[in-house]
């Protein structure tokens, strides 16, 4: 099963960046959870939305793999893309580019929990919308 990239623009902020002018590692992964954000957005439900439906999505996993710095102004495209959505799990992996440069590989894997914290499967409603992504 082959899905279609959401594709988020985000501009790097001084703020994201070391002296050293370079994005600071440790600032992609909020540059991740944006761009999953806005994916949901897109999708049509927020996470909020789903909070409020009881349904929280917590990180277990993240791997991310660097291949160039990022910079002070640059403009980047994010590529969101839901890799599984089974039983209680759901999984992204994401592409961050600058132009045709490639800056960052990674991967997040959540669980679907109540807000009590068990494990709940995940929503049909976000289930039906993911596989809008599927491409033939």
């Amino acid at each position: 099963m082959q899905l279609k990239a959401y594709s988020h623009l985000y501009r790097v902020t001084y703020g994201d960046c070391t002296n050293g002018n370079h994005v600071y590692y440790g600032r992609y992964p909020y540059f991740l959870e944006e761009a999953r954000g806005e994916f949901f957005r897109h999708l049509g439900t927020t996470f909020q939305d789903y909070h409020k439906q009881g349904y929280l999505f917590p990180v277990s996993e993240v791997q991310l793999k660097y291949f160039a710095p990022a910079e002070y102004d640059d403009e980047l495209i994010i590529e969101c893309r839901a890799t599984m959505f089974k039983g209680a799990r759901l999984g992204f992996d994401y592409r961050i580019k600058k132009g045709s440069i490639l800056i960052l590989e990674g991967e997040t894997l959540h669980g679907c929990a109540g807000a009590n914290g068990n494990v709940k499967r995940l929503p049909q409603q976000l289930k039906d919308r993911l596989q809008l992504f599927i491409e033939d």
